[in-house]
């Protein structure tokens, strides 16, 4: 992963609770098309790998997700779902940033 990528995603993370500043992050950190990683962690419940992906996988107009990994927390209280994908825009990721943050089972994204 570069430092562009790397400083995207903490700038994504940052703003997520502040959405109203999401366009202050600069559009030249990132080149499009490009490989981007996707993490979403949660309570380990039912279905959250599957929902997870299901999210993800429709803003990808016909792509698909390249990578697909999922890992327990040490006490299996918690999973990560990690989704790498061929990222288009920073629309399209901005669109799955917020489709993943308004489910209540999602409890951080990066």
């Amino acid at each position: 992963m570069d430092d562009a990528t790397v400083r995207h995603r903490s700038l994504v993370v940052s703003l997520m609770a502040n959405e109203s500043k999401a366009d202050e992050i600069p559009e030249e950190l990132l080149s499009f098309p490009c490989e981007f990683q996707i993490k979403a962690m949660g309570k380990q419940v039912t279905g959250f790998d599957d929902r997870v992906r299901e999210i993800v996988s429709r803003h990808l107009s016909g792509g698909r997700i390249l990578d697909f990994r999922t890992r327990e927390s040490g006490s299996s209280k918690y999973v990560s779902v990690s989704c790498t994908i061929e990222a288009t825009s920073r629309r399209q990721l901005d669109a799955i940033y917020m489709d993943l943050n308004s489910e209540n089972d999602i409890l951080l994204t990066l």
